[in-house]
C-alpha cells in the first residue's frame, strides 16, 4: 500500500469546503486545514503509485478552489 501526503494550495475561501468534499472518499484516511504556505493537507492510500495518481488527478484537482497540489510519497 503506497501512502502519501497531498499539500493543497487553495483560493482564499474554499479551504473549509474542500476538506468536508474529501472526508470520506476512498482512499482519502485523513484531511485537515493547516496553516504555511498550502491550505489543506491530504493523507491519502492507494494500491500502487498509479491509484495514488489518480486520486490526486481526478478526485482533488478537478475540485472548486485547488490551485495546485505537490504531492510528497511516504517512504517505508
Amino acid at each position: 500500500m503506497i501512502v502519501a501526503y497531498v499539500l493543497i494550495e487553495m483560493v482564499a475561501g474554499h479551504s473549509t469546503n474542500l476538506t468536508r468534499v474529501l472526508r470520506g472518499r476512498p482512499g482519502v484516511r485523513e484531511v485537515n486545514r493547516i496553516t504555511g504556505p498550502f491550505d489543506v493537507i491530504a493523507v491519502i492510500e492507494g494500491e500502487d503509485l498509479n491509484a495514488v495518481s489518480e486520486i490526486v488527478a481526478s478526485g482533488i484537482h478537478t475540485l472548486p478552489g485547488v490551485m495546485r497540489t505537490t504531492t510528497c510519497v511516504r517512504l517505508e
